[in-house]
């Protein structure tokens, strides 16, 4: 069934091409966009990647909605856990009005696990209708703790008072106007038993109104270092082990704003990966309306809070030739840029080609003439070719002595191709490069090289438009269609799409080969392309599953950016005449990877594998803690 969103942009494209009804629908919209429900209505429909918030009021209430016996499984769970850790809520308040405060402490109350306490500290909120609302509930439940300050600190201040408050093992952070769903600590606690050494958990979030409506869903990735650097995809909900905490020596005053950004950047120092897990589901609903959050009120005292906060931590984690600054358009969030390194190492670029001569000869230009980096060597692996056009081309290209022409002839086999060049490349870094790429901007490859060269990245892709500006790459994910599929394919490329994710260096579980860099030790120690099985499909998610597997990070950027006329020279891959090769290699994938293209860290299982753009799945692959327990 189509999604409100899409039936209203069949409506509204409609419209656009009806010069009488388009004013009148317009003067409407601008009425509407004066009311809450109308703006929220407008932006989910024009802005690309956004979750309606009709289509997500009916996904709430079909998936996310506890019934009695969700609830009598819950408990049976908690009651049958080996472990049952304390989890401190803290939470700083201050002139917060009663009514939201009251919400908030509510739903810590009810929540369905039971061993909790909740860690208040009252910033000297003027008055004492706050401290009386707090005295209350204090009395009337123990693991209500509360303390007053006399002199009010702000948020970071207030925070670690209510810190100084906590003795459970697990803290998690809390606005004191927000409002927890009731298996959110328990959702903590189920994890805790399968991953008891887990050093910081977070988990999606919404947003919230005085009504108790929820919209704009934030479903995010899992552990992500490097989207980590651009957004605090950490809060809300952030639950970190206190020692943790108490060995960052809690959250630093003067990042009011970003407090919690720049606790989550410290602590993940401190841990590894591994220990970082992200529960795929809401247990978090921000407040929006009602009384200006601190960051609503100083939007920009936060950005310059979040910029300083990941600039340090590049700094103690040893990461130079960077820059960092607010993302335009992006308040709060932050844009890395990385240079490559003073001495640049020698780049092999490598294209296989067969005749068409005319986007070879693109190809080449961009590469040789259009391309500020250097050095680099073009090697042109020639799989046959025989048209007069491509040949002349080649004679012409190799009066370059950047230039080597590579002759492998033989039936076309992707993998095999790439595998003989990167073998004969002199470069310490290879480029994988179709011949229908062309170059849109000079820097590209400086960008691709910033990141191939940095110890911990396996390859790096680039983000690949149509010529007509449409989306062709921007990531791959696993399971998308089956195997695999490029995100956002075909879709608006003029735009930042899902939480900005377009505009953002990300972290993917894999990068089409199309345009992929990578250090000539890693391509040989993971064993290059699979020429034997995978001659033409899904060689490039094998690959990059194999550097992952290997301990390295997959890195897409969208600041090299480039045009793909997208297989040109050779058609597609599921031609007739080519099915059976394709199946056969679809058969190679789902045996050699298994489980692993159920479940893309990267692409939250709420998300439909049927749909190449953040659409909602219903219902939603992942299964609830009680319903596998």
């Amino acid at each position: 069934m189509p999604s409100v969103r899409s039936l209203s942009l069949q409506a509204l494209n409609v419209v656009r091409r009806l010069p009488l009804v388009h004013g009148p629908v317009h003067a409407v919209a601008e009425a509407m966009a004066r009311t809450r429900w109308g703006a929220r209505y407008i932006r989910s429909v024009l802005e690309p990647g956004a979750i309606g918030h009709v289509d997500y009021r009916t996904w709430v209430q079909r998936h996310d909605t506890l019934t009695t016996a969700d609830r009598a499984a819950i408990d049976a769970h908690i009651g049958r856990m080996a472990k049952t850790p304390l989890i401190s809520v803290v939470m700083p308040v201050y002139a917060t009005h009663p009514w939201f405060l009251r919400q908030a402490i509510e739903s810590v109350r009810r929540q369905r696990y039971p061993h909790w306490e909740l860690c208040i500290a009252d910033d000297a909120s003027p008055g004492d209708d706050v401290w009386k609302t707090l005295s209350q509930f204090a009395a009337a439940d123990p693991r209500i703790r509360i303390m007053r300050r006399t002199v009010n600190g702000h948020i970071c201040a207030a925070t670690n008072s209510a810190l100084e408050l906590a003795t459970g093992e697990f803290v998690a952070l809390m606005d004191h106007d927000d409002v927890l769903p009731e298996r959110a600590l328990y959702e903590i606690a189920a994890l805790l038993q399968d991953h008891p050494d887990a050093d910081l958990i977070y988990s999606d979030e919404d947003k919230i109104d005085e009504n108790g409506n929820r919209y704009e869903p934030h479903f995010k990735t899992d552990w992500n270092p490097e989207l980590i650097l651009a957004q605090n995809m950490v809060s809300h909900l952030g639950v970190y082990r206190r020692r943790l905490i108490e060995q960052v020596g809690g959250l630093r005053e003067g990042f009011e704003g970003s407090q919690d950004y720049d606790l989550a950047l410290r602590v993940s120092e401190l841990t590894r990966p591994d220990r970082i897990h992200h529960i795929p589901w809401v247990l978090y609903h921000w407040r929006q309306e009602g009384n200006a959050s601190f960051s609503q009120s100083y939007m920009d005292r936060c950005a310059e809070a979040a910029r300083r906060a990941v600039t340090e931590h590049l700094a103690r984690t040893g990461q130079d030739r960077v820059t960092v600054s607010k993302l335009a358009d992006c308040p709060g969030w932050v844009e890395v840029r990385r240079a490559p390194p003073e001495a640049r190492p020698l780049v092999s670029v490598i294209v296989p080609t067969r005749d068409r001569a005319d986007l070879l000869a693109q190809c080449a230009d961009g590469v040789l003439t259009k391309t500020d980096y250097t050095p680099l060597e073009l090697l042109i692996v020639d799989n046959g070719s025989s048209e007069p056009e491509t040949l002349a081309l080649f004679e012409r290209l190799k009066a370059d002595p950047r230039v080597r022409i590579l002759d492998a002839a033989g039936p076309f086999n992707f993998s095999a191709l790439n595998n003989r060049a990167v073998a004969e490349a002199k470069g310490e870094i290879v480029l994988l490069l179709n011949n229908d790429i062309s170059v849109i901007e000079p820097h590209w490859l400086d960008e691709l090289v910033a990141h191939a060269v940095r110890p911990n990245v396996g390859a790096v892709g680039a983000r690949l438009l149509f010529p007509d500006g449409s989306v062709q790459h921007a990531g791959v994910v696993i399971g998308l269609g089956g195997v695999a599929g490029h995100l956002y394919y075909g879709g608006r490329g003029d735009t930042g799409g899902y939480y900005h994710h377009l505009a953002i260096t990300r972290n993917m579980s894999a990068v089409t080969a199309a345009c992929l860099a990578i250090r000539k030790s890693v391509y040989e120690e993971v064993g290059g392309l699979d020429a034997d099985h995978l001659a033409v499909a899904f060689n490039d998610v094998d690959f990059c599953l194999k550097i992952r597997a290997a301990g390295y990070d997959i890195v897409w950027t969208p600041h090299a950016e480039l045009f793909h006329h997208e297989s040109a020279s050779r058609g597609e891959d599921i031609a007739p005449a080519a099915k059976a090769r394709f199946d056969a290699e679809v058969a190679v994938m789902r045996d050699r990877w298994g489980d692993i293209l159920e479940r893309d860290p990267f692409y939250n299982p709420v998300f439909s594998l049927q749909h190449a753009d953040y659409q909602l799945a219903s219902p939603p692959k992942r299964m609830a803690p009680w319903e596998r327990s």
